[in-house]
């Protein structure tokens, strides 16, 4: 069917190459028009300083610039979009509506009341991974659970048909803006009450290209120097893919033009977690309240709430941890390796309730994926699918020993260790400007195996 004028809502796919629903409604519309909204039921909870408001300003700053220079623009309007979805179909007068379809559990539900109350057709359309949970299935039929055998499968459906991406749209046709509608413009931060600031990473397809140039030279050595926090040997690709400003399927094109390089291929697989924990959410919406294994919500968290205030601030005497919180804090960013072993401190060293350090996450992360952060924590906390056991408990000193031996990562967070040596700085002692260790690993990880162990026992 053919439409006079299709809407294009833009939400996590900030890009107008290689954009499913785009193409989908250019294949179909006479002319498009795009909007953006900035959510009120989202930003209403973040700090005025947050530096993804200044990620996704940047990116949207481009997209307008785009359609201005083919005489359209991006319009942005604020509030809830249950409500201005619709205002926007009724004041532009477009007659079809289209969107990527999103699997976090607020996405869902948002998404169904605006297909409800929006009063023209919807089309929705796969964007944002390569396989939904659906696509990938075990041989009786059923969604997987283990990693694995779900990237095992994952291959053979790829290899059999290649989800590769789209390319550019020839000469499409954009909506002039109407008189009186609101489109981007700088001033958008001030009438929001966030701060006019600049992000840890720059936002935007450009700069997100840039580095996807730069990774290409360097992803043959990611499965050598990935697990090293000091050594600038990941992507830092992870916000460019959370808002869209490329696509997983440029992303996994990468990886599968270098297909047998050991260092693509583990990159690729990390990709495929991305997939996986999609899926996971797709078919676990409880996940968002529970754990993928109930009875864990059961576990009564014994951590003090001042170990959590500590561990938040970097301040808990242990350095790799310190480092990676006071990077998190500084930057929104922090090193997977890194990742795991702040998380497996909170939740089985500190024994404090692992959704507090999700929540924590989710506050600062500027690649922050409610997939990933969620299956993340389900991970380290052994309550998520395909987790760690309970008894795998990371003993910090030895993980900053082995993954980061000269203290390089250490001392450029953690400044007032700079002056000890390699080996006195994973266990320092008497640093008037540090603070001695919270609690003692080894009587802490006791405490953890006897809970944990109890509680399987009274779960089995």
């Amino acid at each position: 069917m053919m439409y006079k004028h299709g809407l294009i809502w833009l939400r996590r796919d900030l890009r107008l190459v290689d954009n499913q629903a785009l193409n989908q409604a250019a294949a179909c519309s006479q002319q498009m028009s795009v909007v953006f909204v900035l959510d009120t039921c989202i930003l209403q909870s973040l700090p005025p300083t947050d530096q993804r408001v200044a990620f996704i300003m940047d990116a949207i700053r481009d997209i307008h610039a785009d359609l201005v220079a083919q005489g359209s623009g991006l319009i942005v309007v604020h509030g809830d979009p249950v409500v201005a979805i619709p205002a926007i179909v009724q004041e532009l007068g477009v007659d079809a509506v289209f969107f990527n379809r999103d699997y976090e559990p607020y996405a869902v539900k948002r998404d169904a009341m605006v297909m409800e109350r929006v009063g023209v057709p919807v089309h929705t359309a796969k964007d944002t991974v390569i396989f939904e949970s659906n696509e990938v299935l075990s041989k009786t039929g059923t969604t997987y659970k283990v990693y694995t055998p779900y990237k095992n499968q994952w291959l053979r459906e790829f290899s059999s048909r290649p989800v590769v991406p789209l390319g550019e749209l020839s000469q499409p046709v954009w909506a002039s803006i109407p008189e009186g509608v609101t489109v981007y413009s700088d001033n958008w931060y001030s009438r929001l009450g966030f701060t006019n600031r600049q992000a840890f990473l720059p936002g935007g397809r450009k700069p997100a290209l840039a580095r996807m140039a730069q990774w290409a030279s360097r992803m043959g050595g990611y499965h050598t120097y990935r697990d090293i926090p000091s050594l600038a040997h990941t992507s830092m690709l992870s916000p460019y893919i959370r808002f869209g400003c490329v696509s997983i399927r440029e992303l996994v094109a990468m990886a599968w033009r270098y297909k047998g390089d050991a260092g693509a291929d583990v990159w690729l697989s990390e990709l495929i977690w991305r997939d996986f924990y999609q899926m996971i959410v797709a078919t676990h919406p409880q996940c968002d309240r529970q754990s993928i294994k109930p009875e864990y919500d059961a576990i009564p968290w014994e951590g003090r709430s001042e170990w959590f205030d500590a561990w938040s601030a970097g301040q808990t005497g242990y350095p790799i941890v310190d480092a990676a919180m006071r990077q998190l804090n500084t930057t929104g960013l922090m090193h997977n390796r890194c990742r795991m072993i702040v998380a497996s401190f909170l939740c089985k060293t500190l024994l404090v309730d692992w959704r507090r350090g999700e929540a924590y996450f989710a506050e600062k992360l500027l690649d922050f994926d409610f997939a990933s952060n969620n299956g993340g924590w389900g991970w380290a906390s052994s309550s998520g699918c395909d987790a760690q056991p309970y008894f795998r408990i990371f003993n910090p000193t030895l993980q900053s020993q082995k993954f980061d031996p000269d203290g390089h990562y250490i001392r450029q967070y953690c400044p007032e260790l700079a002056g000890l040596n390699a080996k006195q700085i994973h266990a320092p002692q008497g640093v008037l400007a540090y603070p001695e260790p919270i609690v003692d690993y080894a009587d802490m990880r006791q405490r953890a195996l006897v809970l944990f162990s109890h509680y399987v026992k009274q779960t089995a």
